[in-house]
């Protein structure tokens, strides 16, 4: 696997598929444009093959561009291609291409060395800011992700609307690498197929095209709902698990991504077990350590929350659960805590 780096694009860029995105560009593509203001704004879609509402974005703003000049260069950096043309996240042979980013804790391969260079690569351009534009499986709001309680990240969150998380883990994420070099966002836009999500994330884009600097003033706390990550939870790898088998060692509620972004209470049910005496689940908090005691416990076969939280990214979807994780848990934290 090698990066593909051009300044052109085919015209059928335009009006493609990003099933059929593969056929143009079979290898992860940077695609540097020229603008008024030459220090570019970075955009990278595709990172999950089956979440397309990057790419669709993506291509509305070039052919909102086509036959004008762009008010700021863009780089358009566009990842798993070959996953996307299966409508998967991954393929099984693949590493995420969200954990593969500098300060991943994934063995050096192509595609950790492939992110790299796309860093220095914008490291070099003097990169105004980075958008990573994702969507979800499960139901949940639109909001945007920060990786530092800076306020101009913060300010570039807002922009996108006032539900903003902070999080240190998952490591290796593209946000968190370009967080380094300028202020740097992930945008969860929903479920792909939403027109709303390509809508939201366009109007978000063409404000960041026209944005000369970002604000270093604090937001104002009534315009925004800040949260924290404080786990990642996942299934355990020997544990079976199902939304619908009853001879599963976990069952879960059908339902349960109605949960997301809702302040749940400590003795709230996710689902049920087998047997008392075996948690199927673990979480970690942001530095890496196991606190699954401090957020769950069985009582009567039911695995049930030990203390207030709110969930994110919950999802029914198994084979995302088990390449990624069943959901995070946050708590609201209060805008103060933003640095100059």
């Amino acid at each position: 696997m090698q990066l593909q780096q051009i300044d052109t694009y085919p015209e059928a860029l335009l009006s493609c598929e990003a099933k059929d995105l593969h056929a143009l560009f079979p290898e992860p593509t940077l695609l540097h444009l020229p603008g008024k203001n030459p220090h570019p704004l970075f955009i990278s879609a595709l990172l999950h093959g089956n979440e397309t509402t990057g790419f669709r974005t993506v291509q509305r703003l070039l052919n909102q561009y086509a036959q004008q000049r762009l008010p700021r260069s863009l780089s358009i950096f566009f990842g798993n291609t070959r996953a996307a043309a299966l409508g998967l996240r991954r393929l099984d042979s693949q590493p995420d291409f969200n954990r593969i980013w500098p300060g991943t804790d994934i063995a050096n391969c192509p595609e950790t060395q492939m992110a790299s260079q796309i860093v220095e690569i914008m490291r070099a351009k003097n990169v105004f800011a980075s958008i990573d534009i994702h969507n979800n499986t499960g139901l949940n709001p639109h909001y945007a992700c920060i990786n530092k309680l800076d306020n101009r990240y913060l300010q570039l969150a807002n922009l996108f609307g006032r539900l903003v998380v902070y999080f240190l883990r998952p490591l290796g994420v593209q946000s968190a690498a370009f967080a380094e070099l300028c202020p740097a966002v992930t945008l969860e836009c929903g479920r792909p197929a939403q027109q709303y999500g390509v809508d939201h994330a366009y109007t978000y884009l063409k404000d960041c095209l026209h944005l000369t600097e970002l604000a270093t003033h604090p937001v104002h706390m009534q315009d925004i709902d800040l949260f924290h990550t404080t786990a990642q939870v996942k299934i355990k790898q020997d544990s079976s698990f199902s939304f619908s088998d009853c001879h599963a060692e976990l069952l879960f509620d059908a339902g349960i991504d109605r949960m997301n972004f809702t302040e749940i209470s400590a003795g709230s049910c996710l689902g049920s077990v087998q047997t008392d005496n075996t948690m199927p689940i673990f979480a970690t908090d942001e530095h890496g350590v196991d606190v699954t005691k401090q957020f769950f416990k069985i009582v009567n076969k039911q695995l049930q929350i030990k203390r207030n939280t709110m969930p994110s990214m919950l999802t029914l979807d198994e084979r995302v659960i088990r390449q990624d994780c069943l959901c995070y848990l946050m708590e609201r934290i209060q805008i103060e805590y933003s640095k100059q």
